[in-house]
């Protein structure tokens, strides 16, 4: 049998593990396991197509349909250019604050769910309480697909999702989504004494990216609007790009990627697809007149979908419960949420911390913030108790 664990130290273990998404999580995935076999806890593990990183999924209490999943990723986001006053993997207390990269975002639930499970697996349960951790949310929830899989093939399905995000512990029943995508366009090389007899891959480029701000300031203009939000409207983002090779080369290739956050209510894949007419029926065959062998060529690299209301909510109408909160709020940034959704899993985002501390520099989580998420953890624990 493992030995109990406070909370703040277990987030000063998770925390010693560095698990920046452009590396492997598995040393985390092992160390839960094992703390969890510890306690009599089984684990399904749904690896990465290479192997290198992993989702854990275990079940506490009865092998029956519905019961509560507690979500969160284990990768965080990188440490590197940024002015840290302490080594980021190692937790620093001050202040009744504990400083170190994923204290905030979201290695502190991960760690309350884990302080708590041996309780959990010692209580007799009339619903089972799910732990789900992933992989790659930080990449656009690219890992928890796999689980979500597992669970719908092999699995009773949940009734009830908390992703714990950081909400200084608010009831969350609605975000935006995040969708991604890598467009590389290709024209015609030469030099640049005769831009005629050329085409310029980055001029291309830059209609598009033309086309897209002329969404951003429809949707800024005209809506639709949702002042749960900040801002309240959909938007864009071109956050990488390179091209060309010379000032006097005419640039053969561009590549760039983009983004669109929607509300709930705006399609982000429909915008996309109107992108693509614009692209096919107006900036092409401008283009091909001129060098036929022109391309424009975009791939997916992140869907993550908003998360929506629910009317009659069941997660929403436990975490009132739980918290007494008499009232939803709505956040901008996105979580895995959506995809719970999808999966017919009633799903709300409640969690300690605040989201102003993530992805920061001297990222922290105040002791009061874990002590809060560990008393509604316990009352989920007596409601869910036979």
């Amino acid at each position: 049998m493992s030995a109990r664990v406070a909370t703040p130290d277990m987030l000063r273990r998770l925390v010693s593990f560095d698990t920046t998404s452009s590396k492997s999580n598995i040393a985390v995935i092992d160390f839960i396991r094992d703390y969890l076999a510890g306690h009599g806890i089984a684990c399904r593990l749904t690896p990465s197509a290479d192997g290198a990183k992993s989702n854990l999924y275990a079940t506490i209490g009865p092998d029956i349909a519905g019961g509560i999943v507690l979500s969160g990723h284990t990768d965080v986001v990188p440490v590197e250019g940024q002015p840290w006053d302490t080594e980021p993997f190692t937790v620093v207390e001050r202040g009744g604050k504990l400083y170190g990269r994923g204290t905030s975002d979201m290695k502190g639930f991960i760690a309350a769910a884990l302080a708590l499970a041996p309780d959990m697996a010692a209580a007799r349960l009339r619903l089972p309480i799910h732990l789900a951790f992933s992989y790659d949310e930080e990449l656009g929830c690219l890992g928890v697909g796999d689980l979500l899989q597992d669970v719908s093939r092999n699995l009773p399905r949940p009734a009830i999702c908390i992703i714990g995000e950081p909400t200084l512990m608010q009831l969350v029943n609605r975000h935006k989504g995040v969708y991604a995508w890598r467009t590389r366009v290709t024209g015609r090389d030469g030099h640049s004494s005769a831009t005629h007899r050329g085409v310029n891959a980055i001029a291309a480029a830059a209609e598009i990216i033309g086309w897209l701000q002329r969404q951003v300031e429809a949707w800024r203009r005209d809506g639709p609007f949702d002042d749960s939000f900040d801002p309240p409207y959909a938007t864009s983002n071109v956050g990488l790009i390179g091209g060309g090779t010379a000032i006097n080369i005419i640039a053969r290739e561009c590549v760039f990627e983009w983004e669109i956050r929607p509300i709930p209510g705006v399609d982000a894949e429909a915008t996309a697809a109107k992108l693509q007419h614009f692209i096919d029926s107006e900036l092409l065959p401008r283009l091909r007149a001129v060098a036929p062998e022109s391309r424009v060529d975009s791939e997916s690299i992140c869907a993550a979908p908003p998360l929506r209301p629910e009317a009659d909510s069941p997660a929403e109408a436990l975490v009132r419960h739980l918290t007494g909160a008499n009232q939803a709020v709505g956040v901008a940034y996105g979580t895995e949420g959506g995809l719970f959704q999808a999966a017919e899993i009633s799903t709300v985002v409640c969690g300690p911390g605040s989201i102003q501390q993530a992805h920061q520099p001297n990222e922290f989580i105040a002791l009061e913030q874990l002590q809060a998420c560990d008393g509604f953890l316990r009352r989920l624990l007596d409601w869910a108790r036979a």
